[in-house]
C-alpha cells in the first residue's frame, strides 16, 4: 500500500513538473493562433501571423543564416571535441587527465554573459570584425567541452583490449581510430553533435555579445522583436522553432533506438558465435 502511494505521489510530481515546463510554452502557441493583436483575449482561429512570419524575407534569411551557423559550429565542435576526448582519455595521469577535464568543465560552468564578454574583448583587442565568423568561432568554443563531455563515457565505456589486438596485428594509428575507436563511440558523437547543434540553435547571450551589424540569429531576432511590444508573430515564429526541436529530439529518439538494435543484433551475433566455437 505504502508502495502504491508513493508511486502515485511521484507520477503526480512528475505530472506537476511537466505542467509548469510546458504551460508557458503551450500558452504561446495557443496565442500564435489569435486574430486579435494581444495574448489576453482569444477572439478568432487564424493563420495570419504564420504567413506574415513566413512572408517576411528578411526573416527567412535569418532562420537560413541560424541554421547554417549551428550545423558549421556542430560539426566543427563535433570533430574537435571528439578528437580531444580521445586525446583525454589517452593521458596516463590521472592527475594530468583530471586538471584538463577540470579545465573543460569549467567552461561548461561558467555563466553565458562572462563567455560572450570575454569573446568580445578578445575579438576587440586582435581587431576581428563582429558577424558570422565571429559568431562561428564563439559558438563552436562553447560547443567543444559540451562534445568532449558526451564523447568521454563511451571511451570509457570501449573494449581496450580490442586496441591491444589490433596493434598487435599490425593495425596503424589511423586504422585503430578510424575503424575501432570511432565506431565504438559513434553514440556519443552523434549525442555530442545534436547537443552542440541544439545550443547552437537557441544561444542568446553569447550571440548577443558578439554578433555585429548585418548578422543576426533567431534568438536575437526574438528579442530585438520583443523590446519593441507584443507581437503575435513573435508567437508564431517561437512556435515554428519549438516544433524543429521537437522533431530533432524525435529524431535523436529513433536514431539511438536503431543503434541500441543494432548492437544487441551484434552482441547477439557475437554470443551465438562463441556457443558455436565452445
Amino acid at each position: 500500500m505504502k508502495l502504491e502511494k508513493n508511486h502515485w505521489l511521484s507520477n503526480a510530481y512528475l505530472v506537476f513538473v511537466f505542467a509548469v515546463l510546458y504551460a508557458p510554452i503551450f500558452y504561446l502557441i495557443y496565442y500564435s493562433f489569435n486574430s486579435g493583436g494581444g495574448m489576453n483575449d482569444f477572439q478568432s482561429f487564424t493563420l495570419e501571423h504564420y504567413q506574415a512570419v513566413l512572408g517576411d524575407t528578411r526573416l527567412i534569411g535569418i532562420v537560413i543564416d541560424t541554421l547554417v551557423l549551428a550545423l558549421l559550429s556542430a560539426l566543427c565542435a563535433t570533430i574537435i571535441g571528439t578528437l580531444g576526448a580521445i586525446m583525454i582519455d589517452f593521458i596516463r595521469s590521472n592527475r594530468r587527465k583530471q586538471f584538463v577535464l577540470g579545465m573543460n568543465n569549467i567552461l561548461l560552468v561558467s555563466p553565458d554573459v562572462i563567455i560572450g564578454a570575454s569573446l568580445l574583448i578578445l575579438f576587440t583587442f586582435i581587431g576581428f570584425k563582429l558577424g558570422f565568423w565571429s559568431v562561428l568561432l564563439s559558438h563552436i568554443a562553447f560547443n567543444i567541452p559540451i562534445v568532449v563531455l558526451m564523447v568521454l563515457p563511451k571511451l570509457t565505456e570501449m573494449n581496450r583490449s580490442m586496441i591491444t589486438a589490433a596493434r598487435d596485428l599490425g593495425a596503424t594509428s589511423s586504422q585503430v581510430l578510424t575503424r575501432i575507436i570511432l565506431p565504438s563511440i559513434t553514440p556519443g558523437i552523434l549525442s555530442g553533435f545534436f547537443m552542440a547543434f541544439t545550443y547552437s540553435l537557441d544561444d542568446f547571450a553569447v550571440t548577443f555579445f558578439v554578433t555585429g551589424n548585418g548578422f543576426s540569429t533567431i534568438a536575437v531576432e526574438i528579442y530585438s522583436r520583443a523590446r519593441q511590444g507584443i507581437s503575435l508573430q513573435i508567437n508564431a515564429l517561437s512556435t515554428l522553432m519549438f516544433l524543429f526541436s521537437l522533431i530533432l529530439v524525435i529524431g535523436y529518439y529513433f536514431i539511438q533506438q536503431y543503434q541500441a538494435k543494432r548492437l544487441n543484433q551484434k552482441n547477439a551475433e557475437n554470443d551465438l558465435a562463441k556457443g558455436v566455437v565452445l
